[in-house]
């Protein structure tokens, strides 16, 4: 089974607001950039459709190790996610989860791959992700841009 690294991150300006999520992908010598933008979402949003679609992205399964800068997102998939379905999709306090769309994804995504999940703190300098934000960042000027040339 193939390795490949995975860094994920998602941004919002506002929250909700325009957002974008950003990818990296790395296999031995091969490295594939993602991005993607949404025009009213929220910043956790970004941040598991950045994993989905990283994942999705695999032609095979893989050893994953994804790297977020997302608690939200590394604690849903690994501690949270298997009571939420036990409860019908109802949080501890009884409440409906949020964004259960998105970790129904996930989950299906992940049930292809061997994934290993790995936090690192956002805007700390770590190289990947730093470049997984400047390509979301990147999706959002894009769309931005070309709305504004859509509207001219």
């Amino acid at each position: 089974m193939k390795s490949v690294e995975v860094f994920t991150d998602g941004a919002c300006r506002g929250n909700p607001g325009p957002g974008g999520w950003g990818a990296l992908l790395r296999s031995g010598e091969h490295c594939r950039e993602l991005r993607g933008a949404d025009p009213e979402t929220t910043n956790n949003r970004m941040e598991l459709q950045a994993a989905i679609e990283a994942l999705k992205a695999l032609k095979e399964p893989c050893h994953v190790a994804l790297t977020t800068d997302s608690v939200y997102v590394r604690d849903g998939i690994t501690k949270w996610l298997a009571n939420w379905e036990r409860n019908g999709w109802k949080t501890a306090a009884k409440k409906p989860v949020k964004n259960k769309d998105l970790w129904q994804a996930l989950a299906s995504e992940v049930t292809r791959h061997e994934v290993s999940w790995f936090w690192v703190k956002g805007h700390s300098g770590h190289p990947e992700n730093e470049r997984a934000d400047q390509l979301a960042n990147k999706a959002i000027d894009d769309m931005e841009l070309a709305n504004a040339s859509n509207r001219s």
